[in-house]
């Protein structure tokens, strides 16, 4: 068996989806019969059980099997009302990042690749201690932002520390492969001049796109309820991140949802645009 593949999912500002893409690529990776599991290194917050539905499962989390308090196995969840391929490791709320070691982190990783065909690092926003942890032994990095230039010039930051701070350009002066998702999308807002373009983030930042998420109440209402948005494939949002997982997985799928509708003539009819 081949070793696994780490992607870290990272942005350089919080609140624009980071937490919501990890759980959605590593349930749908699953889904699609991939063993996944799944990190929080979120340290000191905790987010990501609540999104997958398994916060009551918790009881030993990553710092613990960090630093050998418990057995690994012992902080890993299975998440089986998802998928039976999917696994996750909650981040610890009562300590902070400082518990987090390069050598621990490394052994931790190192275990997981055996194992599992995706490990993907839930980062914390921006550039701390556990941001450069999540990103340090990643092979790739799914970089996400909104079409804000607040979000996109804080991902310019970050891609810089992704060509200079992972191991790979460290020991082999190698970049490792960078992956643009665009969340938070509204080509309605787009043209009304409020958001900024696919073109204009791409000007900015250059890296290839992997999705662009729609801008969609359900996103939130799918947290809340404990379920991955790419689980509700009625809605664009749910069905953009199918999108993503097919990219990753290297299919060549056309990008949607990333210009105005156009209604019909019925549509327009009856109270349409």
């Amino acid at each position: 068996m081949s070793k696994g593949k780490v992607f870290v999912v990272t942005s350089g500002k919080g609140g624009v989806g980071k937490t919501t893409t990890s759980a959605s690529v590593a349930a749908g990776l699953a889904l699609a019969g991939k063993k996944t599991v799944v990190i929080d290194f979120d340290v000191g917050l905790r987010n990501l059980d609540l999104i997958l539905g398994c916060e009551r499962k918790v009881v030993f989390d990553f710092i613990q099997a960090l630093k050998k308090e418990c057995k690994l196995n012992q902080a890993i969840i299975h998440v089986k009302q998802i998928s039976d391929n999917l696994y996750m490791i909650p981040a610890s709320q009562t300590r902070d990042k400082d518990h987090l070691s390069h050598e621990g982190v490394k052994e931790i990783i190192s275990q997981l690749v055996e194992d599992f065909d995706y490990v993907i690092c839930d980062s914390p926003a921006g550039i701390e201690k556990g941001a450069k942890m999540a990103m340090y032994f990643a092979d790739e990095a799914i970089v996400v932002t909104n079409p804000e230039i607040s979000s996109v010039r804080d991902s310019d930051r970050i891609l810089g520390f992704l060509d200079s701070s992972t191991r790979l350009a460290e020991e082999e002066g190698k970049r490792i492969p960078q992956h643009l998702l665009i969340t938070r999308y509204s080509p309605d807002r787009v043209e009304s001049g409020e958001m900024l373009s696919i073109q204009d983030i791409d000007d900015i930042l250059s890296i290839p796109l992997v999705g662009v998420i729609p801008e969609s109440r359900v996103v939130l209402d799918s947290s809340n309820q404990g379920k991955p948005v790419v689980l509700n494939s009625q809605d664009p949002a749910g069905q953009a991140y199918e999108d993503v997982i097919k990219r990753l997985l290297g299919d060549d799928v056309p990008m949607r949802f990333t210009e105005i509708e156009k209604k019909s003539f019925l549509g327009r009819l009856f109270g349409g645009r």
